[in-house]
């Protein structure tokens, strides 16, 4: 059973940066692909980034890419989503996850159904 708490949630003005960070226990942390979902009230759990073992097998949500960065310390057993030049339409709560790093994951990186275990989630809301 592997547990996830995220932290570095907060308010901030659009335009800011902010990192949130996760730190996983009770499993073999290399093994497990690590993500980063976000949920608007209102709207459906969405996608935001996900990594593999290294930096090299990394995905990102359209709405994302070029402006949040995943990364993950296996030694730390840690994932950290740096988020800059942020937006009022990124306020969300913000979960991090984990699936296990296989053909599932692989084909499907995008999916909640590649992961079997999630945080409670940090709020990050950005003022306008």
């Amino acid at each position: 059973q592997v547990q996830l708490v995220e932290s570095g949630g907060g308010l901030v003005q659009a335009g800011d940066s902010l990192r949130v960070s996760c730190a996983a226990s009770g499993g073999t942390f290399s093994r497990y692909a690590m993500g980063w979902f976000r949920q608007a009230p209102g709207k459906e759990r969405e996608f935001v980034a996900t990594i593999g073992w290294s930096a090299f097998n990394t995905y990102y949500a359209d709405s994302v890419k070029g402006r949040f960065t995943i990364s993950r310390d296996n030694a730390k057993n840690t994932v950290t989503l740096q988020m800059n030049s942020l937006k009022p339409e990124d306020t969300a709560v913000y979960y991090c996850t984990a699936g296990a790093y296989g053909s599932s994951w692989h084909a499907y990186p995008k999916s909640q159904n590649s992961y079997d275990y999630w945080g409670q989630g940090t709020q990050v809301t950005v003022s306008s």
